[in-house]
């Protein structure tokens, strides 16, 4: 396997493991509605918060939500930069490694702050609040576990009749 070949794959590979969990969070916070306030309301009824639980939960959201949306944001801007340089004429192995390596901090920093996140709602949440968020988010897992990747789509093979 070429070093060039390796480094690929392990950037598809990073980008699929911080893709199922975001994911996950994505549909959880942000659901399909456009306005934060529309998504928040059906997972903020699911868990019962009480009037003081909303007002903290709705204080936590909004930087959180921001958060995440720019560091996708960055991570696009690179996962293009990669592709570009893949298919340029002559890559550079320097230069895909240096953008892998970006990635790579930019999918650590975002798991890191959805770790912190869930850490401050928990302490907002009461003990059966904190298992149905624990049972909501693993019922996202379980469903995106289950299902192939737009990676996996893209390479699959055509059945031959």
């Amino acid at each position: 396997m070429t070093a060039r070949l390796r480094n690929t794959l392990l950037a598809v590979s990073l980008a699929l493991n911080v893709g199922f969990l975001a994911t996950a969070v994505q549909r959880h916070w942000l659901g399909p509605a456009q306005d934060r306030q529309e998504a928040m309301a059906p997972l903020a009824q699911r868990l019962n918060l009480s009037a003081a639980q909303r007002t903290a939960w709705t204080a936590l959201e909004g930087p959180f939500v921001s958060d995440l949306a720019g560091n996708w944001a960055a991570i696009r801007v690179q996962r293009q930069a990669l592709l570009d340089e893949i298919f340029a004429a002559h890559p550079d192995e320097a230069r895909l490694a240096s953008i892998q390596e970006r990635i790579a901090a930019l999918q650590d920093s975002q798991q890191k702050r959805v770790i912190r996140q869930l850490l401050a709602e928990r302490g907002v949440l009461d003990a059966h609040q904190q298992d149905v968020l624990r049972s909501l988010l693993m019922q996202e897992y379980a469903a995106q576990a289950g299902q192939a990747t737009q990676a996996e789509r893209l390479h699959q093979t055509a059945p031959h009749p």
